[in-house]
């Protein structure tokens, strides 16, 4: 086996994985999924002895707003496609920033009303919500304004 095989074969792979989207049936499913799981976030409040669900439903939401995210539009052309990457960009970067920053903000909040406030992170969940919230906004509003 030649090295240029390999190699067309590995960019052959990495281009159907760039490619990859769900159908447009799946919006509407992963819509049904962030909307349930929210409210059922929401309900658990009002629930004792739930925190065992917590992580579970957190997961569930990432998921629904995946779903959402990889989902084509009705229309999928090579300008949605590239606002579609525009906005994957945009997401990315700023959830960098907010990683970077936010942990500083709690910190200096903390230090305003308690003396003893130490440097902490946050959970994968922040981070992972904030980026597909991004995501999800930036792609809707580029698609809002290039129509």
């Amino acid at each position: 086996m030649s090295k240029s095989s390999i190699c067309e074969r590995e960019r052959n792979h990495l281009e159907k994985m760039n490619k990859f989207q769900l159908g447009n049936q799946f919006k509407k499913m992963g819509y049904i999924l962030a909307i349930a799981t929210f409210v059922a976030m929401l309900g658990r409040k009002y629930v004792e002895n739930s925190e065992w669900i917590r992580p579970i439903l957190h997961g569930v939401l990432l998921v629904g707003m995946l779903i959402i995210s990889l989902s084509k539009d009705k229309e999928e052309d090579e300008f949605i496609d590239s606002l579609r990457s525009q906005s994957y960009r945009l997401a990315f970067l700023l959830g960098i920033v907010y990683s970077l920053v936010q942990p500083l903000i709690n910190y200096g909040v903390g230090l305003l009303f308690d003396e003893n406030e130490t440097l902490k992170g946050f959970s994968y969940f922040q981070v992972l919500f904030f980026m597909l919230v991004v995501q999800l906004m930036f792609f809707w509003q580029l698609k809002r304004m290039n129509r």
